[in-house]
């Protein structure tokens, strides 16, 4: 892998999480908004590294038995799912958006879910932008040895 590749893979991984920790925050910040549908972010491997992945990739490749063939790796962000779990029924019949009945429907967001999931996408983002240092660290070392 070279020094680009992982610039590439790093500059990619911090793109996914940006957006994965901006959807959190949208969401604690409408967590008492009604009707509001907490969404959850969708991140993927850019390739298959399972271990069904890997069998099919060495079985394409017939004359490189028992090696490990070149996989890039990284995440992509894939947009967002909503959240299927219903809120909290509220009575509130003067509300604009009460039902009938005179309900309205709560926000399905816990902020506390919400929070540590955004504890953990500002790790892997601190986590990929030390990445990023470290390749440039040696970028820059390998230019030095070079003089």
């Amino acid at each position: 892998m070279s020094i680009m590749e992982s610039m590439n893979i790093g500059s990619n991984a911090l793109k996914a999480h940006g957006l994965r920790l901006d959807i959190h925050a949208k969401n604690i910040a409408n967590v008492d908004t009604p009707n509001y549908v907490r969404r959850i972010p969708v991140l993927n491997a850019t390739e298959d590294m399972s271990f069904h992945g890997l069998m099919n990739a060495m079985k394409e490749d017939v004359f490189g038995v028992g090696t490990l063939p070149y996989l890039q790796g990284g995440v992509t962000f894939n947009g967002c799912v909503e959240d299927p779990t219903l809120g909290d029924r509220i009575y509130k019949p003067g509300h604009p958006d009460a039902d009938a009945e005179g309900y309205i429907r709560a926000s399905n967001v816990n902020a506390m879910v919400d929070m540590a999931d955004a504890v953990l996408a500002q790790r892997a983002y601190e986590a990929n932008l030390a990445l990023i240092n470290i390749t440039k660290s040696m970028a820059q070392k390998a230019t030095e040895i070079g003089r």
